[in-house]
């Protein structure tokens, strides 16, 4: 497919009345072997790519995240959208250029964020939080093939545990023009349906540990889920037990079961 057949078909997931999967890989090996397993589509993580580099979740700019999903765009068949965290700029400009950007690689979506890398006022103001967004859903609905532009509100990854102001700021960013709506950390599932009542666009519900289900969630009429960094923080827990492992008995049980080179092999091989 091309990127506008790419496009249609990620719109068309989430125009269906059921809930889907969007992992979230961290590089060309990980987009390969989620694509193999049947996959509709992904989205990259900004966590997972931070620490690629070497660095904390926000450490990295946006010619790195964009160079990471280009990097995951080349090496699948499949509709791959980003985390493009703030927009990499305070302004709404920055915001918009940045989805303009992103369409250059390759993505069919992404989402921005309002959280401003300030941990002394680490929310935007509410206007202009919905001016950022409004600029990035027009730049997105710019661009000839239905881009799907994802509006997060972060109150509650920075301690701002406001349902209210969460909801008012999701309802502003689908007036604004996002596709699709996305409050990540909410506290529990009577919250998570609160918030897809409260607005008439698609949410996305990010899961990687501990909480609801998935039929939980498809009872609440999510209709996204994502998996964030987890998956990334599965392969490194992986690494560390084997580490720990070899420094302390000296045993080799972590390669129990292991896929095999020849296997990861193959799968490279794969357009």
């Amino acid at each position: 497919m091309d990127q506008a057949g790419k496009a249609r078909v990620f719109r068309a997931l989430h125009e269906r009345d059921k809930l889907f999967v969007i992992p979230n890989p961290w590089d060309g090996a990980s987009a390969k072997l989620l694509a193999a397993q049947g996959f509709g589509a992904l989205t990259t993580t900004s966590a997972g790519l931070a620490f690629v580099f070497g660095k904390p979740d926000g450490g990295v700019t946006r010619e790195q995240s964009l160079w990471n999903a280009k990097l995951i765009v080349d090496s699948v068949d499949l509709p791959v959208a980003a985390d493009l965290e703030n927009g990499f700029g305070p302004k709404p400009e920055d915001a918009a250029e940045t989805i303009r950007q992103a369409a250059a690689v390759g993505l069919v979506g992404g989402s921005i964020e309002d959280a401003t890398g300030d941990p002394d006022n680490p929310i935007y103001d509410f206007n202009l939080a919905v001016e950022r967004v409004a600029a990035a859903a027009d730049a997105a609905h710019a661009l000839g093939f239905p881009f799907t532009f994802v509006g997060r509100a972060e109150n509650y990854l920075h301690g701002r545990p406001d349902l209210d102001d969460t909801i008012r700021r999701l309802q502003a960013f689908e007036a604004a023009g996002a596709d699709v709506l996305f409050a990540p950390g909410l506290p529990n599932l009577e919250a998570i349906r609160t918030v897809v009542q409260s607005v008439s666009r698609p949410v996305n519900v990010v899961r990687g540990g501990p909480g609801p289900s998935l039929a939980e969630l498809v009872a609440a009429g999510v209709r996204r889920v994502s998996l964030g960094g987890s998956l990334a923080r599965a392969a490194y827990t992986a690494l560390k037990d084997a580490g720990e492992e070899l420094l302390g008995p000296g045993t080799f049980r972590f390669a129990d079961g292991i896929v095999s080179t020849a296997y990861l092999n193959d799968l490279m091989r794969k357009s």
